[in-house]
C-alpha cells in the first residue's frame, strides 16, 4: 500500500507541472435582478487535461501535496463546494461554495514565483494546485480568504523548467457582494492582491501591466462609425462595429483580455440570471480556441476537438456552478443550494455524463 501511495503521488508530482491551462480568459457578469456571475474558459494545447467535476462536503479531511509527499497542511472543510478539477482531483482549477466564495487559478507563465518549499515548514503549506480547493472549503468572502491565507505558505507542487521556472498561476478570488481581487506572487512568495475593477483576466504579464495596456486602446469603442466626405470622396462603413477596428484578434493574454475588456463593457445589461448565464457563454465564445491554431505548421496535433476544454460560469449569488465542455456545447447546472453538504460523499465524476461520439438527434 506504501509503495503503491509513493507510485500515486510522484504521478502527481510530475503531472502537475502543467496543472493549469495555458491560455485562460475569465469576465464578470452582473445583471440587472442583483445576480452577479464569474465565468472562464480553460485551455490547455498539449492534451486532454483529464478535467472531473468535483463536489466536496463539509467536515472532509484534506492533507495538502508538497513535494515530499501528502504531508503539508491539513484542514477540514467548513464549507460545501463544486468546482472542476484539471489533471487530477485535487487541483480543483475553478469553483464556487456555498456561502457564494468563487476562485479560480488562471496560468502566470514566467512570473509567477512562489515560496519555496522547506519540509521543516510541511504543516503550514498548501501548493499553488490545492489552493482554490483551500479558498473554496474554508472562507465565505473574499476578505475571510486574504486573511486566511495568510497562515499558509503557498508553495509550488511541480517540478521546474529548464529556466527554473514553476507552471504555478495567479487567482481570481470573488464573493456575493461583488468584490473581485487578483492575487498574484512574484519573487519567492511576495504576495499583490489588486482589485478587479476591470472585471476580467487572463495570464501574464502582471494585472497593473495589463490594466496600464489598455491606455493604448483609449481610441476604441462599440458602434459605428459614421460616413463622412474626405475632400470629394465619400467614405463609409463595409459593416457593423467600425469603431472597434484596431481590437486585436490574436491569441496572447494581453490581446484576449483586452477583447474581454471591449465585451464585458459593451454588453448590455442582463435583466435576470438567465439571461446572465447565457450572455456570459456567449461572451466567452469568442475565446474558444481552435485545437490547431497554437501549432506550428508540421507539428503533431492532440486528437482533440479543442484546446478550449471546458467553460465555467459561477453564480454567487445564488451558488449555482454551470459548465460545458468541449464534447458537449450543451450546459449544464449544478445548484448547490439543492445539495446538504453535511450528508454528499466527496465526489469525483466525469464532467460528461454520455459518450462523446453522440448528438442527439431530433426527428419531426
Amino acid at each position: 500500500m506504501k509503495k503503491l501511495l509513493s507510485l500515486t503521488l510522484a504521478t502527481l508530482l510530475v503531472s502537475a507541472v502543467s496543472f493549469p491551462a495555458d491560455a485562460c480568459t475569465g469576465i464578470a457578469i452582473d445583471a440587472a435582478d442583483g445576480t452577479k456571475l464569474l465565468a472562464r474558459t480553460i485551455e490547455w494545447k498539449g492534451g486532454n487535461l483529464n478535467s472531473k467535476l468535483i463536489i466536496m462536503p463539509r467536515g472532509m479531511k484534506n492533507t495538502a501535496l508538497t513535494p515530499a509527499g501528502q504531508n503539508g497542511h491539513v484542514w477540514y472543510n467548513k464549507y460545501g463546494a463544486v468546482g472542476a478539477s484539471t489533471v487530477e482531483a485535487p487541483f480543483v482549477t475553478e469553483g464556487v461554495n456555498e456561502k457564494g466564495l468563487n476562485a479560480g487559478i488562471f496560468y502566470f507563465a514566467n512570473y509567477g514565483s512562489l515560496t519555496p518549499f522547506n519540509n521543516k515548514r510541511a504543516k503550514r503549506s498548501v501548493s499553488d494546485g490545492e489552493l482554490v480547493r483551500y479558498m473554496l472549503t474554508n472562507f465565505a468572502t473574499v476578505d475571510e480568504a486574504l486573511k486566511g491565507i495568510e497562515k499558509i505558505e503557498i508553495i509550488p507542487i511541480g517540478q521546474p523548467d529548464k529556466n527554473g521556472h514553476y507552471a504555478t498561476g495567479h487567482w481570481r478570488i470573488s464573493d456575493a457582494s461583488g468584490r473581485s481581487v487578483v492575487l498574484e506572487i512574484t519573487n519567492n512568495g511576495e504576495r499583490h492582491v489588486y482589485e478587479n475593477n476591470l472585471r476580467v483576466i487572463t495570464n501574464s504579464p502582471s494585472f497593473p501591466w495589463h490594466q496600464a495596456n489598455l491606455n493604448n486602446y483609449i481610441h476604441l469603442s462599440g458602434g459605428e462609425t459614421p460616413d463622412k466626405t474626405v475632400g470629394e470622396v465619400n467614405l463609409f462603413s463595409f459593416g457593423g462595429g467600425t469603431n472597434l477596428m484596431g481590437l486585436p484578434g490574436d491569441l496572447t493574454p494581453p490581446a484576449r483580455l483586452v477583447r474581454a475588456f471591449f465585451y464585458v463593457q459593451s454588453a448590455p445589461v442582463p435583466q435576470n440570471t438567465y439571461a446572465a448565464v447565457t450572455q456570459a457563454f456567449h461572451i466567452l465564445n469568442n475565446f474558444d480556441l481552435p485545437i490547431g491554431a497554437e501549432y506550428a505548421p508540421g507539428e503533431q496535433i492532440p486528437d482533440m476537438p479543442s484546446a478550449t476544454q471546458w467553460t465555467a460560469v459561477s453564480d454567487v449569488t445564488h451558488p449555482t456552478f454551470y459548465y460545458r465542455t468541449m464534447y458537449n456545447s450543451a450546459i449544464r447546472k449544478i445548484d448547490l443550494t439543492k445539495i446538504d453538504f453535511d450528508k454528499v460523499p466527496y465526489t469525483v465524476t466525469a464532467m460528461d455524463e454520455v459518450p462523446q461520439e453522440v448528438f442527439h438527434e431530433r426527428r419531426f
